[in-house]
């Protein structure tokens, strides 16, 4: 049963890490490079950025729902 405990903290401190780095930085930019053309051995490959964007709403969320987590596992190792 203590491993649930020490679980639900770990879980919830990684939710709320992630939370607040997502409130920090909420956008994500990656890079894909696809091959445009093939002539022979030439290839023509382009690089094209896409950006994600993490609503504050569901920032917000993961931080409290670790918070939650975190004081849960605080609580039942009290009881």
């Amino acid at each position: 049963m203590n491993f649930s405990r020490n679980g639900l903290i770990m879980v919830g401190a990684i939710l709320a890490l992630v939370g607040i780095i997502a409130l920090g930085i909420p956008r994500i930019t990656t890079q894909e490079t696809k091959e445009v053309a093939r002539i022979g051995d030439l290839k023509i490959q382009a690089t094209e950025d896409k950006s994600y964007f993490i609503p504050p709403i569901v920032s917000g969320g993961a931080l409290l729902l670790g918070v939650v987590l975190i004081g849960a596992g605080v609580m039942t190792r009290r009881a």
